[in-house]
């Protein structure tokens, strides 16, 4: 492993990952500076590496990829001034699929030259046909140099007979299945596109005389850019900084099934998503959560950092004191010291520490973000428990995560979810805590804003990883032996 990726921990390990996040901008002065920001705002959504690529009328294009983290790598100047230009694109990225380890092939944006120039692209998503479409291209003569499956994209780009860039990529889109949120570039185009349900997110914004486009509202923020709109489920948008803003419609329209999982986790809470604030969204989860699941306690505590919204929603409407009974260390980095096994079993205490003037002798309630393989909850119980807690009860801020997401979220493999195995009095029992309760698929809906809750005809958003609802077949997956869920 390189020395410049960060370092895999027992705690992160337990959770679900984002595969990563885009973001590019059009018609401003050093854009890949503006870009780097902007990644470094996204950095939640990927942590693995991360690359840019600019144009410059006089330079053309030029590209770095880096493993590890933006502030190691994209904030010297002597590396920036690499990449000159008005328009550039990027890209964090945590692996799904392709290969798990560190190979600098596969991080993007991936770049092409064509007939009509070069096109870097960046994508966000998972592609569920992309072994058959690799399989066909390979036989087609087409040279893969990654094994993600984002490369797809820029193989059928060059195989179509359109005239133009943007109009190949329609093309090539056209051709994928599953989730993608899409950044490219031409030598004078910005293009964004969102696949036809809009699973994974992606936003315009207006920065000076010049656009930006964005997996998150956060990372328009901290370029000062103002926020104009989502880009729509099925839309691309083609940005230059002569013409301005061309919207397309290259698909059928289909309902919109935006990721569940985005309110609940991966987005940042001081990201707003379709207007609403995530954080309000997660705080009126543990409203929702407090009056489906009440319990007798002294305290609410967060499970850090992502419980911490969902616990003062819980807290205010049960009336139980929030309080910080778990402290999460910021800076812990990589160990000083050789990781022995002894190290290796402390495992969550060197992130997470026991606030134990706060919590002993209390009823305790943890409010979490979601239990996946449930070995970070059964040790965070136990360090509760070492702190003389009197009860541990659990409360989850999303339903059971039983099915794997084949849309650019890392999941286990479906016998290791914990849901997908036990009922959840089996949990309970497995955890060893005093209650277990999780926000239910209707409260959850209530919380984002779906007053009737969910609507099991056509639910509004894409909540496979709870339901086993898939809204797009995976059929890389199924030609594997994955069993969907049968028809109740």
């Amino acid at each position: 492993m390189s020395k410049l990726m960060p370092p895999a921990h027992p705690f992160d390990d337990d959770k679900l990952k984002e595969e990563c996040g885009v973001f590019g901008v059009v018609g401003v002065a050093d854009a890949a500076n503006f870009v780097a920001l902007g990644l470094h705002a996204l950095q939640h959504r990927g942590q693995e590496a991360g690359g840019i690529v600019s144009h410059d009328p006089i330079e053309g294009f030029n590209s770095a990829r880096r493993f590890g983290y933006v502030r190691d790598n994209f904030t010297s100047q002597s590396l920036m001034k690499t990449l000159p230009g008005p328009l550039a694109i990027g890209h964090v990225r945590y692996s799904t699929a392709g290969s798990k380890g560190a190979a600098i092939r596969d991080v993007q944006p991936f770049f092409g030259e064509f007939s009509m120039g070069g096109a870097a692209i960046a994508h966000n998503g998972n592609i569920t046909n992309a072994d058959a479409l690799r399989r066909e291209l390979i036989e087609r003569g087409s040279i893969f140099q990654s094994s993600s499956d984002s490369e797809c994209i820029i193989h059928l780009m060059a195989r179509s007979l359109q005239r133009t860039i943007p109009e190949r990529m329609e093309d090539a889109l056209r051709r994928v299945e599953g989730a993608f949120s899409v950044v490219a570039m031409t030598r004078t185009k910005l293009i964004g596109v969102r696949d036809p349900l809009g699973v994974r997110p992606l936003v315009l914004g207006k920065i000076g005389d010049g656009w930006a486009l964005s997996s998150e509202t956060c990372a328009l923020d901290i370029i000062g850019a103002e926020y104009v709109r989502e880009i729509e489920p099925g839309e691309m948008v083609v940005i230059s900084e002569k013409h301005g803003i061309e919207s397309i419609r290259p698909f059928r329209p289909r309902p919109s099934k935006f990721c569940i999982f985005e309110h609940v986790y991966f987005s940042r809470p001081d990201s707003s998503i379709d207007g609403r604030s995530v954080y309000e969204t997660r705080r009126q989860i543990g409203v929702e959560l407090a009056r489906e699941a009440p319990v007798e306690a002294d305290l609410v505590c967060p499970v850090p950092d992502s419980g911490t919204p969902a616990a003062i929603g819980f807290a205010h409407e049960s009336g139980i004191p929030f309080g910080q009974g778990i402290i999460r260390n910021q800076y812990m980095g990589r160990t000083f010291i050789e990781p022995t096994e002894q190290i290796r079993n402390m495992g969550v205490r060197l992130k997470l520490n026991v606030n134990r003037a706060l919590i002993k002798g209390k009823r305790v309630i943890l409010v979490d973000d979601s239990v996946v393989r449930g070995t970070t909850s059964r040790k965070i119980k136990e360090m509760i428990l070492d702190a003389g807690a009197a009860e541990v009860h659990f409360r989850i801020a999303s339903p059971p995560t039983a099915w794997p997401c084949f849309y650019g979220v890392d999941t286990p493999q479906r016998e290791k979810l914990l849901a997908a195995t036990m009922t959840e009095e089996e949990m309970r029992q497995h955890l060893n805590v005093d209650s277990l309760k999780f926000i239910s698929l209707d409260g959850l809906y209530r919380a984002v804003g779906e007053a009737e809750g969910r609507k099991n005809d056509c639910p509004q958003y894409c909540d496979a990883c709870f339901s086993g609802e898939y809204p797009v077949e995976p059929s890389d997956m199924i030609q594997k032996g994955f069993v969907l869920k049968a028809a109740e």
